[in-house]
C-alpha cells in the first residue's frame, strides 16, 4: 500500500512524456491494476484497458487524438463502466486509485474527460451495450522539458490553486464552515479531498459534517458544464475522485468506514446528495 497523503499531494497532470519506455514489468502491474478494479463503492461495473500505441499501426494509432492537449504519451488507461446511476461516480473512484497507483511508480498521469477523440478510442474500447468512455488518461514519464501545451493548460485551470476550506467543507446543517481545526482526526482526511484533480479544476465536491460527527458528501453542480456530455457527467466523476481520496486518506489515518447512501435529516441546501461515510 502506497502513503495515499504523500502521492495525493505529490501527483500533478503530466501532458508531456518522455521517450523513455515504460517497462514490461510496470506495465504488467498496471494491467493487473485495470484488471483487478471491476467495480466501485456503489456496486455499479467498470472496466479499464491499458492500451499500448506502440502495438498499432501509425495510421490506428493516428486516428486517436488528444486535440493537441497530450505529448509524446504511448500509453493510455481507459476506462469504461455501465450508464446507470452512480456509475460516474463508481468510475472516477476507481480510476483514480489506478492514477495514484501509477504515481507511486514514478509516472505521470493526466486525467482527461472531454478532449480526447471519444470515439476513437471508444472502438480501441470495444464497448458493450450500455457502457460509456467518460474518461482516459495517458501514463509514462514525465518529459523533462516543460512545453507551452503545459504551461497552457496548467494556467487555465488554475493547476495547483485549490478553494479554501470555509468554501468546502461544513458543519451545524451547513450554516458554518468547518474549520481545519475542528476536524480533529479527520483534518488529514479532508485536506486529500480538497488537493483532489477535478475537471476544470472546478472542485465541485462539498462535505458536510452533522451533529453525530457523520459525514455527508454533496455536489455543487454547474448544470451547463457538467451536462455538456450527454450522459457523460465529468463532475460526477470528480465526486468519486473525492470519495477514493477520502477513503484512503482515512484508512491511512487508522480511520475505518464506508461509504454508503443513506440520506441525512439535514443537507446543504441547493447541492445534490450522493454519498455518507459511516465509521466502523
Amino acid at each position: 500500500m502506497f502513503d495515499a497523503l504523500e502521492i495525493i499531494q505529490k501527483r500533478i497532470s503530466v501532458r508531456s512524456y518522455s521517450e523513455k519506455p515504460v517497462s514490461e514489468t510496470l506495465q504488467a502491474k498496471l494491467r493487473a491494476l485495470c484488471e483487478a478494479s471491476q467495480a466501485g463503492p456503489f456496486g455499479t461495473p467498470v472496466r479499464f484497458r491499458l492500451l499500448d500505441l506502440e502495438a498499432m499501426n501509425r495510421v490506428e494509432a493516428q486516428r486517436l487524438g488528444t486535440y493537441g492537449v497530450i505529448r509524446g504519451a504511448r500509453l493510455f488507461i481507459l476506462g469504461a463502466v455501465m450508464g446507470k446511476k452512480r456509475g460516474m461516480e463508481d468510475l472516477g473512484y476507481c480510476m483514480e486509485r489506478i492514477v495514484l497507483e501509477a504515481t507511486a511508480m514514478g509516472l505521470g498521469t493526466c486525467w482527461l474527460g472531454g478532449t480526447f477523440r471519444r470515439s476513437s478510442f471508444a472502438e480501441r474500447m470495444q464497448l458493450a451495450a450500455g457502457e460509456l468512455l467518460p474518461a482516459i488518461t495517458p501514463v509514462g514519464y514525465p518529459a523533462a522539458q516543460v512545453y507551452p501545451v503545459d504551461r497552457i493548460f496548467r494556467a487555465g485551470a488554475r493547476a495547483r490553486s485549490r478553494k479554501r476550506w470555509e468554501e468546502l467543507f461544513f458543519t451545524a446543517g451547513g450554516r458554518r464552515p468547518l474549520a481545519p481545526a475542528e476536524a480533529g482526526s479527520y483534518r488529514d482526511v479532508l485536506e486529500a479531498v480538497r488537493q483532489g484533480p477535478s475537471a476544470s479544476n472546478r472542485q465541485p465536491w462539498r462535505l458536510l459534517r452533522d451533529a453525530d460527527g457523520i459525514y455527508h458528501l454533496y455536489l455543487k453542480e454547474d448544470r451547463l458544464y457538467n451536462r455538456a456530455l450527454g450522459k457523460i457527467r465529468l463532475q460526477k466523476v470528480d465526486m468519486g475522485i473525492a470519495m477514493c481520496h477520502f477513503e484512503l486518506a482515512a484508512r491511512q489515518r487508522e480511520i475505518n468506514g464506508r461509504w454508503q447512501e443513506v440520506i441525512p435529516a439535514e443537507g446543504l441546501p441547493g447541492l445534490e446528495y450522493i454519498a455518507t461515510w459511516l465509521p466502523g
